[in-house]
């Protein structure tokens, strides 16, 4: 019963940490943009012969 009581505890206090650090980011964030790929070619290939099984 106590472990159980403590593990409650424990995860609640987990829960409000998260909810404050979630409360505390601005709404203003940017997304984040990922890296072009660095090889449009074969990106190319491999779309071309995804079109072509069709």
């Amino acid at each position: 019963m106590f472990r159980l009581l403590v593990t409650g505890a424990l995860v609640y206090v987990a829960y409000r940490v998260t909810q404050r650090m979630i409360q505390d980011v601005p709404d203003a964030v940017d997304p984040l943009l990922l890296p072009p790929p660095q090889n449009d070619r074969g990106a190319l290939r491999r779309q071309s012969a995804a079109n072509a099984r069709r």
